[in-house]
């Protein structure tokens, strides 16, 4: 390890410990401001995000509840501020402001595990020695299908888990340990946005997941030294040959369909090492910048993805799914092992393990003009525009 990385990671500890006394600080303040302050919602998602399921409710909230106290919480100077800047209340992620407010709120709301000042310092207090007990919703980032042993109940006492389908919520009820009443099958709060009309383009959209042995501790990413191991890895050299193929670009170009890379988040700060590239003219990389991840999946005719959940967003919309897996069983030893749902046999999508079983499939969907999947239903039971107003009654009566 560089004298630089083992630098920030001393950063990253003294700040989790700094975080710990500013709890500590804060917390009286809170309590007090508590007695004056009654029913007061936070909602958030990533750092520089306003554009999940976070951001979905709090629109909703503020459109058809606007008497509610409530304000989200994110970085004011990434690019998805705008997004919410005009709605409400925004507050600045992690400030004295995200401390109190946190600290204040009787409800913090949010699609990921965290959204808090300081995740170290906050499971601390709240998780492991249970000594703050305040009332955190989990809106979700995506229907889970894998066993996550980091969102068992004894390491997150959610108020309430949020599933959307009934596979999921019989998973999760077995698996993660929750008391009854907590988790409820209530849907997506982003789904209400996928039943809105959308001009369907002569797109493949291709949205694989993140590699976690590609990013450094705590979600931040590494620089020169990772760049390089990056590019001699097998999820590098893998996207590259699919994107890089001639018979990917005779199939694109004999449907006049274009396709979109799209990776993960997590997996963004490469981007530049497939634009080095050389791609047909038919092959773009996303900006994610100028492009939602929601609007893609609407914009886009087909989806290929290795395991990101993001799939069933796809699916919920009825539109065919190719699923590449190259390193299955890597990937199950290293980062997510496998639950209830079987990429190989399942109503969503076909399976395919190698560049030519994939490039296969991805043919025989532009041929039959990419046709709608009626199976989607078999793993949706609520499939309607009511997933907001769902959740947000949910959230009122826990």
């Amino acid at each position: 390890m560089s004298v630089k990385e083992t630098s920030r990671i001393q950063y990253v500890r003294i700040k989790d410990i700094l975080a710990c006394f500013i709890f500590i600080f804060m917390l009286p303040i809170a309590l007090i401001a508590k007695i004056f302050i009654h029913n007061f919602w936070l909602v958030g998602e990533e750092r520089q995000e306003a554009r999940d399921n976070g951001y979905w409710f709090f629109k909703y909230v503020r459109e058809n509840n606007p008497k509610q106290k409530i304000a989200y919480v994110i970085d004011k100077k990434c690019a998805d501020y705008k997004n919410v800047k005009d709605l409400g209340k925004v507050i600045k992620w992690g400030g004295i402001s995200h401390w109190f407010w946190y600290l204040v709120a009787k409800k913090n709301i949010s699609s990921q595990k965290g959204c808090k000042p300081n995740a170290a310092a906050c499971y601390f207090f709240e998780v492991k020695l249970r000594l703050w007990r305040n009332k955190r919703y989990f809106l979700q980032h995506g229907v889970i299908m894998n066993n996550l042993e980091w969102l068992y109940y004894k390491k997150c006492y959610f108020k309430l888990f949020c599933v959307s389908a009934k596979p999921e919520y019989d998973y999760v009820s077995e698996k993660f340990g929750y008391p009854s009443g907590i988790i409820e099958c209530l849907g997506l709060t982003r789904f209400d946005k996928l039943h809105e009309k959308c001009e369907i383009k002569n797109q493949i959209l291709v949205m694989p997941t993140w590699r976690e042995n590609l990013v450094r501790p705590h979600g931040t990413f590494t620089e020169n030294i990772l760049k390089k191991q990056f590019t001699q890895s097998e999820y590098f050299k893998k996207w590259s040959e699919f994107l890089s193929s001639e018979e990917l670009q005779a199939i694109l170009s004999e449907n006049n369909y274009t396709l979109l890379f799209y990776p993960h988040r997590n997996m963004q700060c490469y981007l530049d090492k497939f634009k080095e590239l050389q791609l047909g003219d038919n092959i773009k990389i996303a900006v994610p910048e100028e492009l939602s991840v929601q609007q893609a999946l609407k914009e886009s005719a087909c989806l290929l993805t290795d395991y990101s959940s993001v799939f069933f967003d796809f699916a919920y919309m009825k539109k065919p799914i190719v699923f590449y897996q190259f390193d299955e069983e890597e990937f199950r030893r290293s980062q997510y092992k496998e639950g209830y749902f079987d990429y190989h046999n399942n109503p969503l999508g076909k399976w395919s393990g190698n560049l030519t079983e994939c490039l296969k499939l991805i043919k025989e969907q532009l041929d039959n003009h990419c046709p709608e999947n009626d199976r989607v239903k078999e793993f949706f039971e609520l499939y309607d525009d009511k997933n907001c107003e769902r959740t947000y009654n949910a959230i009122l009566s826990h």
